[in-house]
């Protein structure tokens, strides 16, 4: 009898591991995660899945928006879907694939208010710029604004006595609230230091006098404000209307000045200031006594001057209130009273920290009560001038445009 009931129980046993084998395993949970869990209308999630049929092909969706996804051999998945406009605070996401789907809350938040736009100081000291294509090159102008944090106030121009007078490009600074710094160089551009009928007396002498008159005209009848800077940095010697070059004599500057004012302002052109403006003075410079021709003939004084650090063999760094102090002396000096504008600024990256430089120089030029204005030169020129030569030096020249008493 043993042997029997010992076979039944093998029998039982057989039976119920028949049994068990016939029962499907317990499927793992599908289930989604979200990254990130919460954002604006817009955001682009990452939706992470495991526990899905394997090798198959599903769809994510988001409200209105929806993905294709694939499994992995796995069961895994990683899609992305972009959360669509909604009313809703809470967004179910998701997955499906054949049967199986899982999904996860997504929390809608308010997207954060856009910095507002770039506007025009009323700080005491104006911002201007100067870039490679003028008071036309908008795209030009838009990213100055965006750097420095705000839209320049006045735009610098430069023109030779071959040009008519600019009045559209004065139209689109005018548009953008800006003045135009418009600079008028007697000489044909790319002829070189030596043009014989550029020469200074030959201006005095009346040569040039329907030219002259032909911009009095035109911006007489403009009839808005604008600054006229005439023959700049003439105490160097790198332009043709420079004393010493071109068969230019001592008091030839001052003489073919007062004679293009004169001929000017005969057209009625009552809308323009007259800046006179030469380059920081340096060892070898021309005396700026010389050349200055008189307060009647000057509404405004100007400097130029760039921290040229050690990018050219000659030079070295030199700080803002060294390189500009002198100068401003010597205008307070010649014309008391007279406004003052930095009408071309920069400083290299070579040799020190552009970045602290240009904290200072802003620092340094608010303080001046008579300096109104400074022009950057945002050129990539004999090195880059430019605001964003580095990250750094953008930075630092819009947190000191910001931080100037208004």
């Amino acid at each position: 009898m043993k042997p029997i009931r010992s076979l039944a129980c093998v029998l039982a046993l057989v039976v119920l591991s028949l049994t068990l084998a016939a029962v499907p395993a317990q499927a793992a949970a599908a289930n989604i995660s979200l990254s990130p869990v919460q954002g604006p209308a817009g955001t682009t999630v990452t939706v992470t899945g495991t526990g899905f049929p394997k090798k198959s092909s599903g769809t994510l969706s988001a409200g209105t928006s929806s993905a294709a996804f694939k499994v992995s051999a796995s069961g895994y998945f990683t899609a992305a879907v972009v959360i669509p406009q909604t009313t809703q605070p809470i967004l179910d996401v998701q997955a499906t694939a054949g049967t199986v789907s899982a999904s996860a809350a997504f929390t809608v938040v308010a997207a954060p208010a856009p910095p507002p736009p770039p506007a025009i100081s009323s700080s005491p000291l104006r911002f201007g710029i100067g870039t490679p294509g003028g008071p036309l090159a908008a795209a030009e102008l838009d990213q100055a604004a965006s750097l420095a944090g705000e839209v320049p106030s006045v735009i610098l121009s430069y023109k030779d006595f071959n040009q008519a007078p600019p009045v559209p490009e004065l139209d689109a600074a005018r548009s953008r609230g800006a003045t135009t710094l418009l600079t008028w160089e007697p000489w044909a551009w790319g002829g070189g230091t030596e043009q014989p009928a550029y020469a200074l007396d030959r201006i005095t002498a009346g040569d040039f006098d329907p030219y002259l008159r032909q911009w009095g005209a035109a911006l007489a009848s403009w009839g808005h404000p604008v600054m006229l800077r005439f023959g700049h940095e003439m105490n160097g010697n790198w332009y043709p209307w420079a004393e010493g070059i071109n068969g230019n004599g001592p008091g030839d500057y001052a003489a073919a000045w007062r004679h293009v004012h004169d001929v000017v302002a005969g057209t009625g052109a009552t809308n323009i200031t007259w800046v006179w403006n030469p380059n920081v003075p340096y060892w070898g410079s021309t005396p700026l006594d010389g050349l200055y021709p008189g307060t009647g003939y000057v509404d405004a004084v100007a400097l130029d001057g760039y921290n040229w650090g050690t990018s050219a063999a000659w030079s070295s760094w030199i700080a803002p209130a060294e390189l500009f102090g002198p100068g401003l002396a010597e205008l307070r000096r010649l014309a008391p009273g007279k406004q003052v504008l930095i009408a071309e600024t920069s400083s290299a990256e070579q040799g020190g920290s552009k970045a602290d430089w240009n904290t200072a120089l802003i620092s340094y030029l608010a303080a001046q009560a008579d300096v109104t204005a400074v022009v950057w030169f945002h050129f990539n020129k004999e090195t880059d001038w430019r605001i964003n030569s580095s990250t750094s030096s953008a930075t630092a020249l819009a947190a000191a445009l910001a931080a100037r008493p208004q």
